[in-house]
């Protein structure tokens, strides 16, 4: 790739929500290039990765997806595992106090976080430290002059301190600490380029940007990744919203809830999270705005590009035709798991013992909703008994074969 080709793509799926800050990022980023194609050296890349839940979805491969581009130019990543900022928790993107956690719910969570990290980094490639080998050693007459660099009424422009300010809800002077820390992290590890979210803007362009200038080294480029929608297609991916996609997913579940995302956020998945190249997005997009291919036919080469990531392109392939044979043609599924119906047992019963539905309220909803049907006959009652075997069936997605 040209200099130029590497910026575009580096900068693929990036928000600053300030074009003169984007503009001025992607700058810094090709000056950096030209020189160390000069050098004859790779960029050092990090980005940090608070292991605060060993349950990963979509949502938190962005930035990893973004390291990868950089190692496949080249370039040397490093993974940042944040045991020690974990123990405050990032407040950048939330409205109220994270709980704090021990250090060994951090150990468990970071060991699983990188095995499946490794599902899209080159794990021959990617070097793996932990930010309490130098935040340990810090000592207080360190932290004090660290912090003299920043001010209270900078932590109280952010959003969500200052909801909590308004509110009379309680901010904590430890979390005024987390960006000071995180800028340490950039300052230790003397990368050329630091990763992360929208939601890390203020701890990577203004924190850490402006304690390396301090402390009298060339500052990180920020490469500041925009955050990817849920299956609503409007709020982040969140578990507790119930928007997301797990990395463990099976692959027809992977793909299924991919096909089940709006077409309007089709955009941001294929920027975010695909291997596709600027040039390749460009022609999805106009291809679609000038209807020479259909949107569902977009969906589906996304989905088949996201669980051929996880899963591998065999199961690409098979969670396709099983999607194709149960939603398109209306078939039952090759492999469902199957539950024994006991005597006296109602459909709510059932549903319920059976995994598909999370409670009895959701149950009597799908039933309400007309959403239940056993080998394709609506179930009209909830606590009627059942009727007997078949392939039980909630929603479009999930399903059940009850025998006897």
């Amino acid at each position: 790739m040209t200099i130029d080709e590497q910026v575009a793509l580096l900068m693929q799926g990036t928000e600053y929500g300030d074009d003169h800050l984007h503009n001025a990022m992607a700058d810094e980023l090709r000056q950096r290039l030209i020189a160390a194609e000069k050098e004859n050296r790779p960029l050092k890349v990090y980005c940090g990765f608070d292991p605060r839940t060993s349950d990963l979805h979509l949502g938190h491969t962005v930035p990893m997806r973004k390291l990868r581009q950089f190692q496949e130019l080249g370039h040397e990543v490093t993974f940042v595992v944040g045991n020690y900022t974990s123990l405050i928790g990032d407040p950048s993107d939330k409205d109220k106090l994270r709980p704090q956690l021990t250090p060994e719910e951090v150990d468990y969570n970071a060991r699983t976080y990188a095995e499946q990290a490794y599902k899209i980094l080159d794990a021959d490639k990617t070097k793996i430290v932990y930010n309490a080998d130098w935040l340990s050693k810090l000592t207080f007459a360190e932290l004090i002059k660290l912090a003299s660099n920043f001010t209270i009424q900078q932590f109280m422009t952010r959003e969500n301190f200052r909801l909590r300010w308004d509110k009379g809800d309680p901010v904590y002077l430890h979390e005024t600490f987390y960006a000071i820390m995180q800028g340490y992290d950039a300052y230790a590890l003397r990368t050329d380029v630091q990763v992360g979210g929208t939601d890390q803007l203020f701890n990577i362009v203004t924190a850490a940007r402006k304690l390396m200038s301090a402390k009298g080294v060339q500052p990180n480029i920020g490469i500041i990744m925009g955050i990817l929608p849920g299956t609503d297609g409007e709020v982040k991916m969140s578990k507790s919203l119930g928007n997301h996609i797990p990395l463990l997913a099976t692959p027809e579940d992977m793909y299924g809830k991919v096909m089940s995302v709006p077409d309007k956020a089709m955009g941001a998945f294929y920027r975010l999270i695909s291997r596709l190249t600027p040039p390749e997005i460009e022609v999805i997009e106009r291809e679609l705005a000038e209807g020479k291919v259909h949107p569902r036919d977009a969906k589906m080469r996304l989905a088949h590009e996201i669980v051929g990531i996880y899963h591998g392109e065999t199961a690409a392939k098979e969670a396709e035709a099983s999607f194709v044979r149960v939603f398109q043609q209306g078939d039952d599924p090759e492999d469902m798991e199957e539950y024994t119906l006991k005597a006296g047992q109602s459909v709510l019963d059932v549903l319920t013992e059976s995994g598909l539905v999370s409670s009895r309220g959701e149950g009597r909803r799908m039933v309400q909703q007309n959403a239940v049907s056993l080998d394709s006959e609506k179930l009209e009652d909830a606590l009627v008994d059942f009727p007997g075997p078949g392939v039980l069936r909630v929603g479009r997605r999930k399903f059940v074969r009850v025998v006897a």
